[in-house]
């Protein structure tokens, strides 16, 4: 009955995160489409991919506007790059939410903060460290450009999410109604929908048997750093979405089914697995520069797996754990965190940017 009850629950978590991102889409595709249009200085090109990213809360459709700008010549690959970076850290911004389900029950909440920040300290650490370097030296822009000239004849196909395809009958019945006018009203169903899915996640996984729960995740998927990154990858290069597969293990960490560890291990895989289709997806053009921006995403990722393990010593855990253990004595802070990492600071950088 509880797994019943786990699988339903899951099915309106997974939903209630496609149908927040469509309504931020709906809210503010446009202004995120001007915002990209108007870039130039590298900081203030990363800080649009931000902000354009969290405010629609897809990181597909951003880049989509930014391949298009590509194509169309308005925008180069140079200007795209940091865009891309910035894209890559506005995603986690649905995780972070995800977490604050949480918010009144003191460790638990802890437990989930920190499993969500791990993803955004890992993006926010890579991208200090290659937006400087890109900016002298291009490593990224070189090395995706040449893998681009490299692949660009081999053809590809255009991969199918089967998270997508049970979800999409019922995004499409819904946004067909007139609620599609009110993207503030899909927005509000969405939450309300993620709440009561998550209640009912935790409460299936406090009844069901640990033991139990303990011998497909622990066992198999997240026996180790190994298993656990490779797990990522895979699910969400079949899944298709970073947003439902990192925001997935916001419930399980928060009833202490994960360490954190293997949750970093996970994102990182995730972070990869993202990539993948976007990929295939550019193969099919034989454009040079969708491919270039495609390798580019690929490429940051990659860089940031072997800066996070090799040379930071998974510094994101500790950091996470350090700020999640403040945020839970005050708890004001982890709102106050969303709102300057997300929005407040990438929308004064693009300001002052724009005054010049």
């Amino acid at each position: 009955m509880y797994g019943l009850i786990l699988a339903v629950s899951f099915y309106f978590f997974f939903l209630s995160i496609e149908l927040l991102s469509k309504g931020f889409q709906l809210l503010g595709s446009g202004f995120a489409n001007m915002l990209i249009q108007n870039t130039a200085h590298p900081l203030v090109g990363f800080s649009t991919g931000l902000l354009a990213t969290a405010i629609v809360q897809s990181s597909s459709s951003t880049t989509s506007i930014i391949v298009s700008l590509i194509a169309a010549g308005t925008l180069n690959i140079r200007n795209a790059i940091p865009m891309i970076m910035g894209a890559n850290i506005g995603t986690t911004v649905t995780n972070t939410l995800v977490s604050l389900a949480h918010l009144k029950k003191g460790k638990e909440f802890e437990k989930a903060l920190q499993a969500a920040t791990v993803h955004d300290f890992f993006n926010l650490l890579t991208a200090f460290t290659f937006l400087p370097l890109e900016y002298f030296f291009h490593p990224l822009e070189k090395s995706a450009t040449f893998l681009a000239e490299l692949f660009k004849n081999i053809g590809g196909f255009k991969a199918i999410s089967p998270l997508k395809i049970i979800l999409e009958p019922f995004i499409k019945l819904l946004l067909n109604t007139p609620i599609k006018k009110y993207p503030s009203l899909v927005i509000v169903v969405a939450i309300v929908m993620l709440l009561l899915s998550l209640k009912y996640i935790v409460e299936s996984m406090t009844k069901i048997s640990k033991k139990y729960v303990d011998r497909y995740l622990n066992t198999i998927f997240f026996k180790n750093t190994r298993t656990s990154f490779i797990s990522g990858l895979v699910l969400t290069s079949i899944v298709q979405s970073s947003s439902c597969t990192t925001s997935l293990i916001v419930p399980l960490a928060a009833v202490d089914l994960l360490d954190l560890r293997r949750i970093f291990y996970y994102t990182m895989g995730a972070n990869i697995g993202t990539t993948i289709t976007a990929i295939l997806a550019a193969l099919i053009t034989k454009s040079p520069s969708a491919l270039a921006i495609a390798f580019t995403h690929l490429l940051f990722n990659v860089y940031g797996v072997i800066l996070n393990t090799l040379i930071y010593r998974e510094l994101p855990v500790k950091i996470a754990k350090f700020f999640a253990k403040i945020a839970t004595k005050r708890k004001v802070l982890a709102l106050l965190y969303i709102i300057v990492v997300f929005y407040f600071v990438p929308a004064l950088i693009i300001w002052i940017g724009g005054r010049k």
